[in-house]
């Protein structure tokens, strides 16, 4: 197991960064539900970028844990931006992600990982993650999207990956962001491969921003 490291303190900018990034993520939510393309597409990446700032902002001196934090919530930030571009770059936005995934693993990794919480994550996660991806590529190939099979299939690895390390290492909060951002990938999946429905726009948003806040709080 890699070495864990202290928490750091947290700083009273990121206490205001915190509270911006949750201000921001609420305007994001009524623009999702209103569909006010215009206020989205501002609020999407900056609720974003403010929770980077909240991560950035939580100590001056360097801890490897919100240093690959960090790196993770910027690769979400150019996820986000991709995935609102009017032409199609969902395959752009997936790898934008799924390196996210990657570097919130490894940050997993340097906070309180144990053998046992490693097993149990492999217990719960895999099962369900099979499940989920099994629903899904079955979908992309009814409807003829045998293209994205592969980069999904990638993706659903990198993401149950992360999730088991949330387990293995994370705190309470921790946890709970690396099961949101499964939640809330598991909601885009559904809809863009399987079904759309009218409340999804919003609960993926929901899900998403929340699931960077336990990330975030979870670091301290």
């Amino acid at each position: 197991m890699v070495p864990t490291e202290k928490a750091r303190p947290v700083t009273e900018t990121s206490r205001l960064l915190l509270g911006l990034a949750l201000l921001i993520s609420a305007l994001d939510w009524i623009a999702v539900a209103r569909k006010a393309r215009a206020l989205e597409y501002v609020c999407k990446p900056a609720a974003a970028l403010a929770f980077l700032g909240t991560a950035i902002a939580l100590d001056p001196a360097a801890n490897a844990a919100r240093v690959w934090c960090c790196i993770a919530i910027g690769m979400c930030v150019l996820g986000d931006i991709f995935l609102m571009q009017r032409r199609d770059a969902f395959v752009a936005g997936l790898a934008a992600f799924a390196f996210a995934q990657i570097f919130f693993a490894v940050s997993f990794a340097f906070q309180t990982p144990t053998l046992s919480r490693l097993v149990l994550g492999l217990i719960v996660t895999c099962p369900c993650v099979v499940l989920l991806a099994r629903r899904y590529l079955r979908a992309l190939v009814a409807g003829g999207r045998s293209a994205l099979v592969q980069p999904v299939t990638f993706y659903m690895t990198v993401i149950a990956a992360m999730v088991v390390s949330g387990i293995t290492g994370g705190s309470g909060f921790g946890i709970t962001g690396a099961v949101l951002f499964l939640a809330s990938d598991s909601l885009i999946a559904e809809e863009r491969f399987v079904e759309e429905r009218a409340w999804q726009p919003v609960a993926i948003m929901v899900t998403y921003h929340l699931a960077l806040t336990g990330l975030v709080i979870g670091l301290i």
